[in-house]
Order: structure tokens, then sequence, then C-alpha cells
């Protein structure tokens, strides 16, 4: 169940409980709210913004766990819900959610995870999704699911593209992977001027090459 504290035209604090609350726990409550009394209707009408019913805050993880050190238990889950008008839209609807009424089905969600997807065409579905894979990497993929035998699934392909992303933005950020790759690049090209200055070396092992070039 949930019992609402605090003003329902300011901000009311919605907590979240395996039963009804006791008296003496209600009055630890009041102070910890600052002072503010409980609600005693189960649902309050108006326009509120609080958080996602999927989205537990660490705020509320902090004033649960302060509630447990109060010796105040079989707390679930604390919210704040914050009193808006009707048509306001000044929240982050990333984050938050606009409310009409709060009630005991605010922290009510039924979700049902999707089923697995096999994907047909690896190249149309990391544009469709902007998982940014080059053209090797798709090659890369489309390969690996023939040697398997079967089609990769949606996860298996965003997990490539997300270990990916991170393995590069690891090397960009730090200057000792960049320093390391810079070296690995470069070192055919030093081996060749190396073979080059051994290969045209003036002196004794080759006396007659310095003659040849100068035509004398």
């Amino acid at each position: 169940m949930i019992t609402f504290f605090g003003n329902p035209s300011q901000k009311v604090f919605a907590v979240q409980t395996v039963q009804a609350i006791a008296t003496a726990d209600v009055s630890k409550l009041n102070w910890l709210f600052g002072d503010v009394e409980v609600v005693k209707d189960s649902t309050i009408e108006g326009s509120f913004v609080g958080p996602r019913a999927t989205m537990i805050t660490p705020w509320s993880t902090n004033a649960v766990e302060i509630t447990q050190n109060m010796g105040v238990d079989g707390i679930i889950r604390i919210e704040e819900f914050q009193a808006i008008d009707t048509d306001s839209k000044d929240y982050d609807p990333m984050l938050q959610h606009k409310y009409n009424d709060v009630n005991q089905d605010i922290f009510t969600f039924e979700i049902k995870p999707e089923a697995v997807m096999d994907i047909e065409d690896i190249a149309a579905y990391t544009q469709q999704e902007g998982l940014a894979l080059n053209t090797e990497e798709v090659d890369y993929l489309d390969g690996l699911a023939k040697k398997l035998g079967r089609k990769l699934t949606d996860s298996e392909v965003f997990g490539f593209s997300q270990v990916n992303s991170e393995l590069w933005a690891n090397i960009q950020n730090s200057p000792f992977l960049i320093a390391l790759f810079t070296a690995i690049l470069t070192l055919p090209q030093a081996t060749h001027y190396v073979l080059d200055g051994f290969i045209w070396k003036f002196g004794q092992t080759n006396p007659n090459l310095k003659k040849i070039i100068a035509n004398e």
C-alpha cells in the first residue's frame, strides 16, 4: 500500500509499504519529512510530477535506508511528487512522469520483456538502430553468423556495438594507447628506413656504391 505525507497543493511524499504504517512510525515519518502530516486520502487529485514507476531513484534508496536506521520496518520505496499546473511541461520526460492524480497505482507497472529477435539484415539493422557499425564490422558479424550457423540476435549485435564503441572511446581518451597504436602503425615504415639505410650504407661493405651513384 501507499501512504502520502505532505501538502497536496505543493509536494507530497509517497511511502510504499508492505502493510499499514504503525502509529509510532507515522510520527517518525512526520518528523523525517519536515514536520508534515499524513494525508488520509488514498488518492490525491491534481497534476503531479514524479519519478517513473519503473525507475527507483537514488534518493528513494537513501531515504528507505534512513527509515531502517530509525527502526521503521516494512518500507519498500519513498518518492517525492511535486504539484504542478495541469498544462505545465517543466519536467524531464526522460526521468520523470506527469501524473493526473497520485494513487495506489503510481508504482505499479506491467511491462513484459520483448522476445529475442533474430537479425536478418545486420547492415539494415545497424542503420535502423543507429549503431554506427562500419562496413568491416558488419562484414565481420555476417561472417560470424555464417560460422555459427545461425542468425545473430538483437542483443548480440547491440552488445558488439557497445563493446566496440567503448574500446575506441578508451583508446581515444588514453595517451598511452594512442602512442602504442601510433608506434605499431609506424613500425613498417620505420623498418623500411632501417633496411634502406643498411642496404645503401656507404662504407667498406660496399666500397663501389658511392662511385656508381656519382657516375665516377
